[in-house]
């Protein structure tokens, strides 16, 4: 789970990527949850966008694909959205320390 400060850190950070998933007018297929796993694997951030004849709303797309591939959804606007799944082994975005209560 984020903190807003995290989520804010990885917002910053997602302006400078280019969009590399598209979901169209079909189901969110078995290929298209492969090409974002091993994006998240290979970058930790990904951004995708879901074209207009999509069936599925750009949150609803992104909630889909975050659960299935295990990752954190930063933003959703219009149709684009950010995922984030920390890489265990190689590590390649340090987030900001969450403040202990």
């Amino acid at each position: 789970m984020l903190t807003s400060k995290q989520r804010a850190y990885l917002r910053g950070l997602s302006n400078g990527i280019d969009t590399i998933l598209y979901i169209g007018k079909g189901e969110i297929t078995d290929n298209i949850l492969k090409q974002a796993d091993s994006a998240l694997n290979a970058r930790e951030l990904i951004k995708g966008k879901v074209l207009e004849n999509s069936v599925y709303s750009s949150r609803e797309a992104a909630n889909l694909v975050s659960e299935k591939c295990n990752a954190d959804v930063v933003q959703v606007i219009g149709s684009k959205f950010v995922l984030y799944r920390e890489n265990e082994d190689e590590p390649k975005i340090v987030l900001p320390k969450a403040k202990s209560r």
